[in-house]
């Protein structure tokens, strides 16, 4: 059996896995969530965050204490703790969101400790370009992501987000999660996302990367990750890869974990059990 390793993506934390863990543990399947780097138990808020009063301006030009976080960093981690986790062995690893380019990256390095990558609405770049580079195109038209921002990533080192608007960030994040559910996950949101995970490009080559099975899942109301992102995404996937992207639709919003357990534990059983 191979064991699951499911990463979350920015602002997030290990514990938005909590249903999926639950359920491939009701169905024999061993998984374990870890933490992005910045993230979680590692997480750091800009003093500015607690301020009483809140000061607004130092807030969007405080300097992140995550700034120096980047995809490699990141994949370096991520790398060990496969190996750490599987013992050696390769294991199904599950990308949600921005923990994509880090997926991808570790793939590339060490592409003998993947058994399959299942991306969830993630950023997949295979391309050479930096991942920044796909926030802005016009298939991301629409996003719910940037409104979000309250500070420029150039000046603070990171996509730092607002947390005091719970009616945007459930509509960005938690459209179709229950209402208690999606203000739990809003209250344990970190607000710093390292700048140098999407600033960061990268080779990635068929011989290597490549030749990992991969999946993806759709999610066809996502407001942060829009779904002709996606779908271009896959198309990327499809290019340096050795065979075509199985790809899973969800009818759901960003965060299928929270409102698909069901539907995602159905994508992750299809992979490690195929």
């Amino acid at each position: 059996m191979r064991n699951v390793i499911l990463v979350h993506g920015f602002w997030h934390g290990s514990w938005c896995w909590s249903p999926i863990t639950a359920r491939l543990a009701a169905r024999g399947i061993p998984s374990v969530a870890v933490d992005l780097d910045g993230h979680g138990l590692g997480a750091r808020a800009p003093r500015s965050r607690w301020s009483v009063p809140f000061d607004p301006q130092t807030y969007a030009t405080e300097p992140s204490p995550v700034a120096g976080i980047t995809a490699s960093s990141a994949a370096a981690t991520l790398i060990e703790q496969v190996r750490t986790i599987g013992g050696g062995r390769p294991c199904v690893v599950v990308a949600h969101s921005m923990s994509g380019p880090v997926v991808t990256l570790a793939a590339e390095r060490e592409p003998g400790l993947f058994a399959h990558i299942q991306y969830v609405s993630a950023f997949a770049p295979v391309s050479g370009h930096a991942t920044a580079d796909y926030i802005g195109l016009p298939e991301n038209a629409g996003d719910l992501v940037a409104p979000l921002l309250a500070a420029d990533p150039a000046v603070v080192g990171a996509l730092r987000i607002r947390t005091d608007d719970h009616a945007a960030l459930r509509e960005c994040f938690y459209g179709d999660v229950e209402p208690a559910r999606a203000e739990a996950a809003i209250a344990l949101l970190s607000v710093d996302g390292p700048m140098g995970i999407p600033g960061e490009a990268f080779p990635v080559t068929r011989a290597r990367f490549g030749a990992v099975p991969h999946s993806y899942v759709m999610c066809t109301r996502d407001n942060a990750v829009r779904p002709e992102l996606q779908r271009r995404l896959i198309r990327e996937l499809d290019a340096v890869s050795a065979a075509p992207t199985k790809v899973f639709e969800l009818d759901s919003s960003h965060s299928p974990f929270l409102s698909r357990p069901d539907e995602l534990t159905d994508a992750i059983e299809t992979v490690v059990l195929p």
